[in-house]
């Protein structure tokens, strides 16, 4: 159903999609049906967002994609479509600018396919996903840890999260996401790297210096602090049980 519109309430509730993930010019890979570019405004840090469905070419290459053209790429349940989706991934990745984010939601097997493969919810799915199992009880099943590990020299893995807080686990098995609500997904976000990044083998600050005016904010901080340890020295910390 609309599994992109669904998402956006939630989305937009967290700084970090408006002010970081959806920033600058976007892709968003198979959302014709639901595209992200109907809420583009609500996001208002987005410059642009191309919608690539069928028509633009096979997601799973994206061919016709320079390295590095995107700030963001998007994609909400299209990888379990793909025949390859690793192969999927890094050709997203490739296509993803250093420093940009790759946002994707997959529907997690639990809660969509809940114990039957193939898909009787979507014939199309060629595999189902789960954050992390030691057996599944799909023979297509893919760990996403075990998918997103190879990645993730070139990635920093920014969030993996289970989408089921509008499941309802006590009904019977149901197409859930046929509801105006539920996800019955699983999110992650990736952050390429930047060069700089890699070749530190590590994420540091930059090292420029604020403003004047914002330096005695920043050193008084440093100078309360010594203070504190200054008046409590010798007194250990959370040992006074006195009362007030």
């Amino acid at each position: 159903m609309k599994e992109c519109s669904k998402s956006i309430v939630r989305r937009s509730s967290n700084p970090n999609f408006i002010r970081k993930y959806f920033v600058g010019d976007g892709v968003d890979i198979g959302g014709k049906p639901d595209p992200l570019k109907l809420y583009q405004e609500m996001f208002p840090f987005i410059t642009s967002v191309k919608t690539w469905d069928l028509e633009d070419g096979d997601a799973q290459f994206m061919s016709s994609v320079s390295d590095g053209h995107f700030n963001f790429v998007h994609s909400s349940h299209c990888l379990e479509h793909l025949n390859d989706p690793s192969e999927g991934l890094s050709n997203w990745i490739r296509i993803l600018a250093p420093n940009g984010y790759l946002i994707v939601t997959i529907p997690d097997e639990d809660l969509y396919e809940q114990g039957t493969f193939p898909s009787t919810f979507n014939l199309d799915h060629k595999y189902t996903f789960t954050i992390y199992k030691k057996k599944s009880w799909s023979k297509n099943s893919i760990n996403v840890i075990e998918l997103l590990a190879p990645f993730l020299s070139l990635c920093e893995l920014v969030s993996l999260n289970l989408l089921d807080s509008t499941f309802r686990y006590e009904l019977p098995r149901f197409d859930q996401t046929l509801t105006p609500v539920s996800e019955s997904g699983i999110e992650f976000i990736l952050r390429k790297r930047t060069v700089k990044e890699l070749s530190d083998k590590g994420k540091f600050t930059s090292g420029v210096q604020p403003a004047r005016d914002l330096k005695f904010h920043y050193n008084q901080y440093l100078l309360d602090q010594a203070s504190m340890k200054s008046f409590n020295s010798g007194n250990p910390p959370f040992c006074d049980d006195s009362d007030l």
